[in-house]
This record gives structure tokens, C-alpha cells and sequence, in this order.
């Protein structure tokens, strides 16, 4: 079954990471966290360890639905060095495929040229990376295949938009206000 795949790195910002996978479990999407680091344990930049459903090795292409990229130091720089990812990420934008980040992690997006033309957010003097785009400084900045979030501020106003994409806008209203957010 196609999954909503986090992608988990040394160094990841909690935040960005667990509060979209509570909104969208929530909202009954299926959702999965991979590890790249080679270990099911992956620690975040606060130094918690958190244990990912799958290792990278363990994925299949054709399972994953949306790519989503938690910012944090140094998991964004990480998640960008890392070769099998880079080849799933290019696949998915040359196919239009849906891809998300988040904090620093638009940068690795904005590395490859896949923003080019668009506008884009990302935490505050990470724009720099963002190779051709316009950079917005919006919370959240939905353009073509890309959902971008600014920082951990940002982490719920994201997983939100992510649940609309795939459950609705009813569906998310539903989870905010079951959340006290609504």
C-alpha cells in the first residue's frame, strides 16, 4: 500500500517531523517513517530518539506516495548527502510526483533546481539554496508538486496542508478542531 513517506536523518527537528505524522495518522492516511542512517533508531537534533517504521533499504518506489523532508541541523544537510534519496527525489519531480519539506529541508529540493521558477519558503537564510526561486518567507507555499513549510512554527499549518492534499479539506477541518486548533 502506498504510503506518505517522512524521511528521518541524523539531526532531524522533532517538531517537522512528528506533528505532520500526528495530523496525517490522524486524518487516516497511511503514513510511514523511513530511517537513512542505516538504523531503525534515528536521534533528532535534541537528541531524541526516535524509531522509523522502515529503513530506507526496505523501500520500494512504487510504495511511496509523497516524499516529505523534516528540516533541522544537521538532518536537512544529511537527508541532502544522502545518494538513494537523491535518485528517489529526482525520480519523483521528473514524474510530477508529490514532494514536501520543511524548515531547511526546501534546500535540498533547491540544490537540484526543482524550484526554479516557483516560489518557495524555507527558514530564514536558507533562501540561498533555493537556486531560481522566489523566495516567499510564507509559512507554508504550495506550488505545482511541492507543499513548502518555513520552520518549526510552521509544522502543523504543513501537515495540515499535506492531509487536505490527499484526505480533503473537510477531513483536515475535522482533525483541527478534534485537535483544538479549529
Amino acid at each position: 500500500m502506498k504510503a506518505v513517506c517522512i524521511f528521518l536523518a541524523e539531526g532531524f527537528e522533532e517538531m517537522e517531523a512528528m506533528f505532520p505524522l500526528d495530523i496525517m495518522r490522524r486524518g487516516g492516511l497511511n503514513v510511514k517513517t523511513v530511517s537513512v542512517t542505516g538504523n531503525k533508531t534515528v536521534i533528532s537534533s535534541h537528541q531524541v530518539p526516535i524509531v522509523a517504521d522502515l529503513l530506507f533499504e526496505e523501500l520500494k518506489e512504487e510504495d511511496v506516495e509523497m516524499i516529505v523532508l523534516p528540516g533541522g541541523l544537521p538532518g536537512a544537510t544529511n537527508l541532502d548527502a544522502h545518494a538513494g534519496l537523491d535518485k528517489l527525489i529526482m525520480s519523483f519531480a521528473a514524474a510530477g510526483k508529490p514532494l514536501a519539506a520543511i524548515c531547511a529541508a526546501p534546500m535540498v529540493y533547491g540544490k537540484r533546481g526543482l524550484l526554479k521558477g516557483k516560489k518557495a519558503t524555507c527558514y530564514p537564510g536558507f533562501d540561498k539554496f533555493l537556486e531560481g526561486a522566489e523566495y516567499t518567507g510564507n509559512m507554508v507555499e504550495v506550488v505545482d508538486n511541492f507543499i513548502l513549510g518555513k520552520g518549526p512554527g510552521a509544522a502543523p499549518a504543513f501537515g495540515f496542508t499535506i492531509l487536505e492534499k490527499f484526505a480533503g479539506a473537510e477531513k483536515a477541518l475535522e482533525v483541527k478542531k478534534g485537535m483544538l486548533l479549529a
